[in-house]
């Protein structure tokens, strides 16, 4: 049985986050996910009391974002806010559109400016990685995909592969699977709603009530080695339910 980890991006809107904490434990969790609003800003005694509000419920948090500002123009901030919370594994997860290059040259760019962002986590013994939304698999002029340009600018990037992502740019998981396997170190588990269906949360559903073929997945990813199984729900109405339901149908996989 794999150890299932949480984003706590899913939980923004249903503070505080100390207050989380103990319902992922109830419901089976063992770690959780950063996002820069959990320490971005934070200063000394912040990190230690999310460290402290994470041990007293027996989480830990291998694996946080950073975005590329922060990680180009901080690195040595964002090792320390690893190494007080006991990161392993760093992830940029977002390029905003206006910064998003049209071409395949640009996008491999990106790869090699990655690659260059990352040196400083890969030195410090920690892993580093792109995590994926939709937009890289959309195809450009020469039929190469912005996650292939990624790829190649970044031969030593790892990949955190979000799956429903995936799926929203129309691409298969499968396919993509078997193209970068040995590149995936973490997965996003999450759920998209039938058509018609969750609009109010913008279309996604919690693990397991929706359409991604996760009993398939699961397996595949498994063989891979991934370290990291992470619930995610970009927009929940009601956090205890996504909680609950998601922890009880990731068992079943």
């Amino acid at each position: 049985m794999s150890a299932l980890g949480f984003q706590l991006y899913s939980a923004r809107n249903f503070q505080p986050f100390a207050d989380i904490f103990p319902r992922l434990k109830q419901a089976g969790y063992t770690h959780v996910e950063g996002y820069g609003a959990n320490y971005a800003d934070a200063d000394q005694n912040a990190l230690q009391t999310l460290k402290a509000d994470l041990d007293r419920n027996g989480l830990t948090m291998p694996t946080g974002h950073f975005s590329i500002e922060m990680l180009e123009q901080q690195p040595q901030q964002v090792l320390s806010i690893a190494r007080i919370l006991g990161m392993e594994a760093i992830y940029c997860p977002y390029l905003m559109p206006d910064q998003r290059p049209t071409e395949a040259a640009g996008w491999r760019a990106f790869g090699e400016r990655l690659e260059k962002a990352g040196k400083p986590i890969t030195d410090a013994g920690l892993t580093f990685g792109w995590h994926n939304h939709d937009f890289e698999f959309v195809a450009l002029a020469d039929g190469s995909t912005p996650q292939d340009q990624i790829f190649a600018g970044g031969p030593s990037l790892t990949w955190e592969a979000d799956i429903a992502w995936i799926i929203r740019g129309l691409a298969n998981p499968f396919d993509w699977i078997e193209r970068y396997g040995k590149r995936i170190t973490a997965v996003h588990v999450k759920d998209i709603a039938a058509a018609g269906e969750n609009e109010d949360e913008d279309g996604w559903a919690d693990v397991g009530h929706g359409t991604v073929e996760w009993k398939a997945l699961v397996p595949a990813l498994r063989k891979l080695g991934v370290r990291h199984f992470i619930v995610e729900h970009d927009n929940p109405k009601d956090i205890d339910r996504l909680i609950n339901r998601s922890a009880a149908s990731f068992k079943s996989f």
